[in-house]
């Protein structure tokens, strides 16, 4: 049977295919900075029963967190094959409009006083749709800014969706420290948290309102019927590169999701800081992350994503231990801790900026969108969905206070020898 030939299309600007892919990421990220904010009382409103444990509760809350991670693979091949088959913009379209609505009915659950028991699950399965939505949006949006960047400038475009992660990130941790100066604790526990989730609504629409607009990069097409021989071999290969992917980009998953997300409750529960003290942590700790990610995408465009990707990892191996450390000391000055916190960020940042080039140049365009949302999806939901889960856990039980350290410079370990298999000039070769 003869191969159906793509239909010619209009490829859009650099720039409104930069805006627009990014755009749904911010609105996805600052939901998860939100939910990570606000875990504690989460955890009060929707799992703790009249004289129920807090520190179960917690857990209870991040497993929650977690289950949404392990639907984002099914959204990976979901909604990457759609943006493979059907094109970029449908796909970013229907994740976008997924999103806003689920997090936007988070804002208007019933608590657990309220509706008792069925409370969690409704939580639960809103943040399952999330999950499937978020696993589809990285696909889609990665391949469009990379399949649209100049030349010699794929690291740079590809670290706007990172950018837009940690732009995400601090609105929502900016958001929640707003809401804990200004309201009171009791208010803030009895309606205030619902506030963040309900602005996810106009935020969405202009996310939505940005892609409807959004021409295509790859038209509708379908793939020529192949001998069985080589569609196995072709699915092999992008198997194998997906494997290869979750290992090389691991390390960022669980060191940012430690250090970006975690940290709050985590400094809550183990180190007693207040609230307000432990959001603005957080919020120090995304500014260094942010800082780093465009000069990151950017300096890989020069000297390559593994020696970048490879500085970031060794430098979370040598540093997280002392650095927690650090934090926990009385004798630390407040400033010294702002920069600590920000250093910390800041490696992360050197792996989130390279890292979305580096996925989309691992696949061909017709898988491309499957296989690099796979690969993310898959190790955010073992590495990054698990983070606060495990942390929080083996701490309770262990009674360590190093463990977040531990899993952060485990993980970045680990990353090493699959990031030594890139090639130095990867970053200087067309995309396939």
């Amino acid at each position: 049977m003869a191969a159906v030939a793509p239909v010619p299309v209009r490829p859009p600007s650099a720039r409104h295919a930069l805006v627009a892919g990014s755009v749904g990421n911010f609105v996805e990220w600052y939901e998860f900075g939100v939910y990570g904010s606000f875990a504690t009382v989460i955890a009060a409103r929707f799992f703790t029963p009249d004289g129920g444990d807090r520190a179960e509760a917690l857990i209870a809350t991040y497993a929650a967190f977690a289950i949404a991670f392990f639907f984002r693979p099914l959204g990976a091949l979901i909604f990457g094959r759609l943006a493979d088959r059907a094109g970029r913009r449908p796909a970013l379209v229907l994740a976008v409009a997924l999103m806003t609505g689920a997090t936007t009915l988070i804002g208007v659950l019933p608590a657990y006083s309220t509706a008792g028991a069925v409370a969690p699950w409704l939580l639960t399965l809103l943040r399952s749709v999330q999950g499937l939505s978020a696993g589809g949006e990285f696909g889609g949006a990665v391949s469009l800014l990379t399949e649209t960047a100049p030349p010699g400038r794929r690291g740079r475009h590809g670290a706007w969706q990172s950018f837009t992660v940690a732009l995400g990130l601090l609105t929502g941790a900016g958001v929640a420290v707003g809401l804990a100066t200004l309201l009171s604790e009791s208010d803030l526990y009895a309606w205030g948290w619902r506030i963040p989730f309900l602005l996810a609504l106009p935020l969405g629409a202009v996310a939505l309102w940005l892609r409807l607009r959004l021409p295509e990069t790859a038209g509708p097409s379908k793939r020529a019927d192949l001998p069985d021989r080589a569609d196995v071999a072709g699915r092999a290969d992008t198997a194998r590169a997906v494997v290869l992917g979750v290992g090389r980009i691991m390390g960022w998953s669980a060191a940012g999701y430690t250090f970006l997300v975690v940290l709050p409750s985590y400094l809550q529960a183990t180190l007693g800081t207040t609230f307000q003290q432990a959001l603005a942590a957080t919020f120090v700790a995304n500014l260094g992350f942010a800082a780093v990610i465009l000069p990151a995408g950017t300096l890989s465009d020069r000297v390559g994503r593994r020696t970048v990707m490879l500085t970031g990892s060794i430098l979370v191996v040598l540093t997280a231990v002392p650095l927690l450390h650090l934090l926990r000391d009385p004798g630390t000055s407040v400033a010294a801790k702002a920069a600590l916190l920000a250093a910390a960020g800041a490696m992360i940042g050197l792996l989130a900026g390279p890292g979305p080039a580096l996925l989309a140049e691992m696949f061909p365009t017709r898988v491309r969108s499957t296989g690099l949302g796979l690969a993310y999806a898959l190790s955010n939901a073992v590495f990054s969905g698990c983070a606060g889960l495990i942390v929080t856990t083996l701490v309770r039980h262990t009674g360590n206070p190093d463990i977040p350290a531990l899993y952060a410079a485990g993980a970045c370990a680990l990353a090493v020898p699959a990031l030594l298999t890139l090639r130095p000039d990867d970053h200087l070769r067309p995309l396939r």
